[in-house]
C-alpha cells in the first residue's frame, strides 16, 4: 500500500544485474521483474524497489545510507550471504538492542544484517 509521505522505494546500483539478481534470490528468496537491460525490480521485501545498472557502489564510507535487514537467525543469514558470494566487511559485533554485522554483495553494495535474538 502507497502511504501518504511515508518512504516507498529504494534504487540501488549494481554493476551486474544478473549476479545481483541470483545473489538476493539465493540468500533472500527474493524475485524480480526485469524492465529492460539496465534495471531489474523487486517487491515485497519490506519495500519494494530496484537495481539500476551503474558503476557506483553504496558504502558507509562514501556516506551511503546502509540498508538494514533482519534476521532471526544471525549465523545463519550470515552464512548464506557467504556462501553466494557476498563477503563480511564488518564481523558481528554487539550493540544496545542487538548484534549485527556488516557485508558487501558480489556488486560491491554495502548492507548490514540485524537480530535482536541472542546466540
Amino acid at each position: 500500500m502507497n502511504e501518504h509521505e511515508k518512504i516507498n522505494y529504494v534504487e540501488i546500483p549494481a554493476k551486474d544485474l544478473e549476479s545481483t539478481k541470483l545473489f538476493f534470490t539465493t540468500v533472500f528468496g527474493w524475485s524480480f521483474t526485469d524492465y529492460g537491460s539496465d534495471y531489474t525490480a523487486f517487491s515485497n521485501q519490506g519495500i519494494n524497489g530496484g537495481f539500476f545498472k551503474s558503476d557506483l557502489t553504496l558504502s558507509t564510507d562514501n556516506g551511503s545510507a546502509l540498508i538494514v535487514f533482519y534476521s532471526k537467525t544471525l549465523e545463519t543469514t550470515r552464512s548464506k550471504i557467504q556462501n553466494a558470494g557476498g563477503h563480511i566487511i564488518k564481523p558481528v559485533f554487539s550493540f544496545p538492542g542487538g548484534r549485527r554485522f556488516h557485508f558487501v554483495d558480489p556488486n560491491g553494495n554495502e548492507y548490514a544484517v540485524w537480530s535482536d535474538v541472542k546466540s
